[in-house]
Protein backbone atom coordinates (compact mmCIF):
# COMPACT_ATOMS: atom_id res chain seq x y z
CA UNK A 1 0.00 0.00 0.00
CA UNK A 2 1.28 3.31 -0.98
CA UNK A 3 1.64 6.05 1.48
CA UNK A 4 -0.54 8.11 -0.71
CA UNK A 5 -3.73 5.77 0.04
CA UNK A 6 -2.72 5.22 3.46
CA UNK A 7 -2.88 8.95 4.17
CA UNK A 8 -6.18 9.38 2.16
CA UNK A 9 -7.38 6.27 3.99
CA UNK A 10 -6.78 7.83 7.01
CA UNK A 11 -8.40 11.35 6.46
CA UNK A 12 -11.79 9.58 5.16
CA UNK A 13 -11.36 7.57 9.21
CA UNK A 14 -11.39 11.23 10.87
CA UNK A 15 -13.91 12.90 8.58
CA UNK A 16 -16.28 9.93 9.35
CA UNK A 17 -15.30 10.09 13.41
CA UNK A 18 -15.81 13.48 13.84
CA UNK A 19 -19.02 13.70 11.34
CA UNK A 20 -20.61 10.51 14.38
CA UNK A 21 -19.44 12.77 16.79
CA UNK A 22 -21.69 15.59 15.33
CA UNK A 23 -24.89 14.49 16.42
CA UNK A 24 -27.44 16.50 15.20
CA UNK A 25 -29.57 17.93 18.35
CA UNK A 26 -26.26 18.17 19.95
CA UNK A 27 -25.35 21.45 17.77
CA UNK A 28 -24.66 24.48 19.52
CA UNK A 29 -27.04 27.27 19.11
CA UNK A 30 -25.86 30.54 17.95
CA UNK A 31 -26.18 33.53 20.26
CA UNK A 32 -29.52 36.25 19.90
CA UNK A 33 -27.86 39.42 18.99
CA UNK A 34 -28.43 42.14 21.04
CA UNK A 35 -30.50 44.06 18.55
CA UNK A 36 -32.96 41.15 17.96
CA UNK A 37 -33.25 41.53 22.19
CA UNK A 38 -33.66 44.88 21.54
CA UNK A 39 -36.35 43.87 19.19
CA UNK A 40 -37.97 41.31 21.54
CA UNK A 41 -38.41 43.52 24.13
CA UNK A 42 -40.05 45.96 22.44
CA UNK A 43 -42.65 43.42 21.36
CA UNK A 44 -42.73 42.16 25.05
CA UNK A 45 -43.86 45.93 25.74
CA UNK A 46 -46.46 45.65 23.42
CA UNK A 47 -47.96 42.34 24.23
CA UNK A 48 -47.82 43.35 28.25
CA UNK A 49 -49.96 46.52 27.27
CA UNK A 50 -52.25 44.22 25.11
CA UNK A 51 -52.17 41.39 27.99
CA UNK A 52 -53.26 44.27 30.51
CA UNK A 53 -56.12 45.48 28.70
CA UNK A 54 -57.51 42.19 28.22
CA UNK A 55 -56.93 41.55 31.88
CA UNK A 56 -58.42 44.96 32.71
CA UNK A 57 -61.79 43.77 30.46
CA UNK A 58 -61.94 40.34 32.03
CA UNK A 59 -62.24 42.12 35.39
CA UNK A 60 -65.11 44.18 34.22
CA UNK A 61 -66.97 41.44 32.98
CA UNK A 62 -66.52 39.44 36.25
CA UNK A 63 -67.21 42.38 38.32
CA UNK A 64 -70.73 42.92 36.59
CA UNK A 65 -71.51 39.30 37.48
CA UNK A 66 -70.52 39.44 41.24
CA UNK A 67 -72.33 42.91 41.38
CA UNK A 68 -75.30 41.06 39.85
CA UNK A 69 -75.48 38.51 42.63
CA UNK A 70 -75.16 41.15 45.46
CA UNK A 71 -78.60 42.50 44.12
CA UNK A 72 -79.66 39.21 44.01
CA UNK A 73 -78.75 38.37 47.45
CA UNK A 74 -79.69 41.97 48.84
CA UNK A 75 -83.34 41.56 47.27
CA UNK A 76 -83.78 38.05 48.38
CA UNK A 77 -82.23 37.74 52.14
CA UNK A 78 -81.42 41.41 53.39
CA UNK A 79 -84.32 43.77 53.00
CA UNK A 80 -87.07 40.96 53.62
CA UNK A 81 -85.19 40.49 56.75
CA UNK A 82 -84.74 44.13 57.21
CA UNK A 83 -88.00 45.78 56.35
CA UNK A 84 -90.01 42.96 58.55
CA UNK A 85 -92.31 43.75 61.29
CA UNK A 86 -90.28 41.55 63.73
CA UNK A 87 -87.05 42.69 62.61
CA UNK A 88 -88.36 46.23 62.85
CA UNK A 89 -89.46 45.99 66.79
CA UNK A 90 -86.44 43.90 67.63
CA UNK A 91 -84.37 47.15 66.08
CA UNK A 92 -86.66 49.64 68.13
CA UNK A 93 -85.45 47.63 71.32
CA UNK A 94 -81.83 48.08 70.18
CA UNK A 95 -82.29 51.84 69.44
CA UNK A 96 -84.32 52.17 72.59
CA UNK A 97 -81.52 50.36 74.70
CA UNK A 98 -78.62 52.71 72.76
CA UNK A 99 -80.47 55.66 74.17
CA UNK A 100 -80.23 54.67 77.20
CA UNK A 101 -76.57 53.93 77.20
CA UNK A 102 -75.92 57.02 75.79
CA UNK A 103 -72.14 58.94 76.44
CA UNK A 104 -72.78 61.70 74.99
CA UNK A 105 -71.43 61.10 71.88
CA UNK A 106 -73.17 62.74 68.83
CA UNK A 107 -76.03 60.15 67.18
CA UNK A 108 -74.75 57.17 69.24
CA UNK A 109 -78.01 55.00 68.49
CA UNK A 110 -77.78 55.51 64.59
CA UNK A 111 -74.05 54.25 64.70
CA UNK A 112 -74.43 51.80 66.95
CA UNK A 113 -77.31 50.52 64.52
CA UNK A 114 -75.18 51.02 61.31
CA UNK A 115 -72.83 48.69 62.77
CA UNK A 116 -75.43 46.00 63.88
CA UNK A 117 -76.97 46.21 60.16
CA UNK A 118 -73.34 45.81 58.79
CA UNK A 119 -72.63 42.58 60.11
CA UNK A 120 -76.30 41.55 58.97
CA UNK A 121 -75.63 42.88 55.03
CA UNK A 122 -71.98 40.44 55.45
CA UNK A 123 -73.54 37.54 56.82
CA UNK A 124 -76.31 37.42 54.95
CA UNK A 125 -75.53 39.37 51.58
CA UNK A 126 -71.53 39.37 51.38
CA UNK A 127 -70.54 36.11 52.70
CA UNK A 128 -72.66 33.70 51.12
CA UNK A 129 -72.07 35.63 47.74
CA UNK A 130 -68.12 35.42 48.45
CA UNK A 131 -68.60 31.47 48.21
CA UNK A 132 -69.39 31.78 44.78
CA UNK A 133 -67.06 34.87 43.73
CA UNK A 134 -65.68 38.16 45.58
CA UNK A 135 -63.06 41.23 44.59
CA UNK A 136 -60.41 39.65 45.79
CA UNK A 137 -60.65 36.39 43.95
CA UNK A 138 -61.39 38.63 40.69
CA UNK A 139 -57.82 40.46 41.44
CA UNK A 140 -55.73 37.35 41.69
CA UNK A 141 -57.41 35.63 38.66
CA UNK A 142 -56.81 39.15 36.43
CA UNK A 143 -53.51 39.04 37.53
CA UNK A 144 -53.29 34.95 36.24
CA UNK A 145 -55.19 35.86 33.37
CA UNK A 146 -52.26 38.69 32.47
CA UNK A 147 -49.62 36.35 32.88
CA UNK A 148 -51.49 33.83 30.34
CA UNK A 149 -51.83 36.03 27.70
CA UNK A 150 -47.86 36.83 28.05
CA UNK A 151 -47.43 33.49 28.19
CA UNK A 152 -48.78 33.08 24.54
CA UNK A 153 -47.48 36.39 23.39
CA UNK A 154 -43.69 34.87 24.24
CA UNK A 155 -44.17 31.57 22.16
CA UNK A 156 -45.20 33.72 19.53
CA UNK A 157 -42.26 36.43 19.82
CA UNK A 158 -39.52 33.60 20.25
CA UNK A 159 -40.91 31.77 16.84
CA UNK A 160 -41.49 35.33 14.97
CA UNK A 161 -37.18 35.84 16.00
CA UNK A 162 -35.96 32.01 15.91
CA UNK A 163 -34.88 32.94 19.66
CA UNK A 164 -34.12 28.98 21.11
CA UNK A 165 -36.27 28.22 24.30
CA UNK A 166 -33.44 27.89 26.94
CA UNK A 167 -32.00 31.52 25.56
CA UNK A 168 -35.33 33.34 25.98
CA UNK A 169 -35.81 31.55 29.40
CA UNK A 170 -32.57 33.12 30.54
CA UNK A 171 -33.64 36.62 29.20
CA UNK A 172 -37.11 36.73 30.84
CA UNK A 173 -35.55 35.80 34.20
CA UNK A 174 -33.59 38.92 34.27
CA UNK A 175 -37.21 40.57 33.80
CA UNK A 176 -38.22 41.86 36.99
CA UNK A 177 -42.39 40.81 38.00
CA UNK A 178 -42.06 41.94 41.63
CA UNK A 179 -39.71 43.71 43.51
CA UNK A 180 -40.22 43.85 46.77
CA UNK A 181 -37.16 42.36 48.79
CA UNK A 182 -36.41 42.01 51.29
CA UNK A 183 -36.55 39.62 52.10
CA UNK A 184 -35.38 37.36 49.13
CA UNK A 185 -37.99 35.58 48.21
CA UNK A 186 -40.19 38.94 47.80
CA UNK A 187 -39.38 39.50 44.94
CA UNK A 188 -39.84 37.42 41.82
CA UNK A 189 -38.73 37.86 37.94
CA UNK A 190 -41.25 37.13 35.02
CA UNK A 191 -39.87 33.62 34.25
CA UNK A 192 -40.58 32.82 37.90
CA UNK A 193 -44.03 34.62 37.93
CA UNK A 194 -44.82 32.38 34.54
CA UNK A 195 -44.47 29.19 36.16
CA UNK A 196 -45.66 29.72 39.13
CA UNK A 197 -48.77 26.88 40.01
CA UNK A 198 -50.66 28.98 41.39
CA UNK A 199 -49.51 32.76 41.00
CA UNK A 200 -51.26 33.22 44.38
CA UNK A 201 -49.44 31.19 46.49
CA UNK A 202 -46.00 32.96 45.49
CA UNK A 203 -44.49 35.08 48.74
CA UNK A 204 -43.42 37.72 46.62
CA UNK A 205 -47.20 37.52 45.23
CA UNK A 206 -49.05 37.47 49.33
CA UNK A 207 -46.52 40.12 49.93
CA UNK A 208 -47.71 42.66 47.43
CA UNK A 209 -51.81 41.86 47.93
CA UNK A 210 -50.67 42.80 51.27
CA UNK A 211 -49.02 46.07 50.53
CA UNK A 212 -52.43 46.76 48.14
CA UNK A 213 -54.84 46.01 50.92
CA UNK A 214 -52.79 48.06 53.73
CA UNK A 215 -52.39 51.02 51.02
CA UNK A 216 -56.29 51.31 50.74
CA UNK A 217 -56.59 48.35 48.35
CA UNK A 218 -59.63 46.00 47.02
CA UNK A 219 -62.37 45.11 49.50
CA UNK A 220 -65.55 43.89 50.29
CA UNK A 221 -67.38 46.37 48.63
CA UNK A 222 -69.67 46.88 51.45
CA UNK A 223 -72.30 49.48 50.63
CA UNK A 224 -70.68 51.33 53.98
CA UNK A 225 -72.64 54.67 53.25
CA UNK A 226 -76.02 53.22 51.94
CA UNK A 227 -76.23 50.93 55.28
CA UNK A 228 -75.31 54.58 56.72
CA UNK A 229 -78.11 56.15 55.27
CA UNK A 230 -80.53 53.25 56.50
CA UNK A 231 -79.27 53.06 59.98
CA UNK A 232 -79.92 56.63 60.39
CA UNK A 233 -83.01 56.88 58.39
CA UNK A 234 -84.41 53.75 60.53
CA UNK A 235 -83.14 55.51 63.89
CA UNK A 236 -84.84 58.54 63.57
CA UNK A 237 -87.76 56.41 62.28
CA UNK A 238 -87.80 54.45 65.50
CA UNK A 239 -86.90 56.81 67.92
CA UNK A 240 -90.09 58.97 66.79
CA UNK A 241 -91.69 56.27 67.46
CA UNK A 242 -90.66 55.75 70.87
CA UNK A 243 -92.88 59.00 72.01
CA UNK A 244 -95.94 57.73 70.26
CA UNK A 245 -95.61 54.14 72.15
CA UNK A 246 -94.80 56.08 75.66
CA UNK A 247 -97.94 58.11 75.70
CA UNK A 248 -99.67 54.79 74.51
CA UNK A 249 -98.00 52.34 77.64
CA UNK A 250 -98.77 55.74 80.07
CA UNK A 251 -102.71 55.58 79.06
CA UNK A 252 -102.42 51.95 79.23
CA UNK A 253 -101.13 52.00 82.74
CA UNK A 254 -103.95 54.64 83.80
CA UNK A 255 -106.91 52.34 82.31
CA UNK A 256 -106.00 49.03 84.54
CA UNK A 257 -104.47 45.99 84.13
CA UNK A 258 -106.95 44.65 81.78
CA UNK A 259 -107.94 47.99 79.47
CA UNK A 260 -104.26 48.80 79.25
CA UNK A 261 -103.13 44.88 77.72
CA UNK A 262 -106.20 45.46 75.45
CA UNK A 263 -104.71 48.90 74.44
CA UNK A 264 -101.53 47.55 74.09
CA UNK A 265 -102.43 44.71 71.64
CA UNK A 266 -104.69 47.31 69.79
CA UNK A 267 -101.72 49.48 69.41
CA UNK A 268 -99.23 46.94 68.68
CA UNK A 269 -102.10 45.89 65.69
CA UNK A 270 -102.05 49.22 64.22
CA UNK A 271 -97.97 49.86 64.18
CA UNK A 272 -98.40 46.15 62.01
CA UNK A 273 -100.62 47.05 59.88
CA UNK A 274 -98.95 51.03 59.28
CA UNK A 275 -96.06 48.50 58.68
CA UNK A 276 -97.45 46.19 55.85
CA UNK A 277 -98.93 49.68 54.37
CA UNK A 278 -95.64 51.17 54.21
CA UNK A 279 -93.62 48.34 53.01
CA UNK A 280 -93.71 49.19 49.90
CA UNK A 281 -91.99 52.68 49.59
CA UNK A 282 -89.67 51.13 52.78
CA UNK A 283 -88.25 48.57 50.67
CA UNK A 284 -88.11 51.23 47.63
CA UNK A 285 -85.96 53.62 49.79
CA UNK A 286 -83.87 50.98 51.27
CA UNK A 287 -82.68 49.94 47.77
CA UNK A 288 -82.02 52.99 46.41
CA UNK A 289 -80.22 53.79 49.29
CA UNK A 290 -77.99 50.53 49.29
CA UNK A 291 -77.89 50.25 45.51
CA UNK A 292 -76.51 54.08 45.25
CA UNK A 293 -73.58 53.73 47.19
CA UNK A 294 -72.74 50.19 45.90
CA UNK A 295 -72.79 51.11 43.22
CA UNK A 296 -70.05 54.01 44.07
CA UNK A 297 -68.15 51.00 45.48
CA UNK A 298 -68.52 49.10 42.62
CA UNK A 299 -67.17 51.72 40.28
CA UNK A 300 -63.77 52.46 42.34
CA UNK A 301 -63.19 48.66 42.76
CA UNK A 302 -63.71 48.27 38.81
CA UNK A 303 -61.96 51.54 37.50
CA UNK A 304 -59.03 52.35 40.08
CA UNK A 305 -56.03 50.66 38.92
CA UNK A 306 -54.17 51.45 41.88
CA UNK A 307 -56.84 50.16 44.48
CA UNK A 308 -59.40 47.93 42.67
CA UNK A 309 -59.76 44.52 41.75
CA UNK A 310 -57.10 45.02 39.09
CA UNK A 311 -54.00 46.50 40.98
CA UNK A 312 -51.93 43.48 41.31
CA UNK A 313 -52.21 43.20 37.26
CA UNK A 314 -51.57 47.15 36.63
CA UNK A 315 -48.03 46.70 39.22
CA UNK A 316 -47.18 43.65 37.46
CA UNK A 317 -47.29 45.17 34.26
CA UNK A 318 -45.72 48.43 35.26
CA UNK A 319 -42.81 46.28 36.49
CA UNK A 320 -42.27 44.76 33.41
CA UNK A 321 -42.68 47.32 31.00
CA UNK A 322 -40.75 50.25 33.08
CA UNK A 323 -37.86 47.33 33.25
CA UNK A 324 -37.86 46.72 29.55
CA UNK A 325 -38.53 50.26 28.23
CA UNK A 326 -35.23 50.82 30.20
CA UNK A 327 -33.39 48.35 28.73
CA UNK A 328 -34.09 49.35 25.02
CA UNK A 329 -33.47 52.73 25.91
CA UNK A 330 -29.69 51.69 27.03
CA UNK A 331 -29.29 49.67 24.03
CA UNK A 332 -30.16 52.70 21.78
CA UNK A 333 -27.70 54.54 23.79
CA UNK A 334 -25.14 52.58 23.65
CA UNK A 335 -25.21 51.12 20.42
CA UNK A 336 -27.89 52.72 17.91
CA UNK A 337 -30.06 50.25 16.16
CA UNK A 338 -31.89 52.43 13.63
CA UNK A 339 -35.73 52.59 13.86
CA UNK A 340 -37.89 49.78 15.70
CA UNK A 341 -41.06 49.19 14.53
CA UNK A 342 -43.12 47.14 17.13
CA UNK A 343 -44.69 44.34 15.59
CA UNK A 344 -48.17 44.09 15.08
Amino acid sequence: MSLRVLILALMVLLAACVGQQRAPGATVATPVSPKVWQQVDVDLIQASEQATVQADDWARSTMEYWRTRIYQQTDEKFIPWFDGYWTQEWLSIKVGWYRLNDQGEQDPSAKRLASYLQEQYRARVLAPVALEIDPDSIMDQAAQFYLEQMGKQLTVIAQRYGVPADQLDQHINQIPAISLAPPADHSVSLYQALHAAPLAKLPAYIALNARLHLAGGTNDGTSSAGINSVARQTSEKLQSEFTSRGVAGAVATAVGRVAGAMISLGVAGFRAVVHEHEQPDTRVRIRKSLGDAFDKAWLKLVSDPSGGVTATTHYLSAQIEGYLATAVEQRVLVEPQGNLTPRP
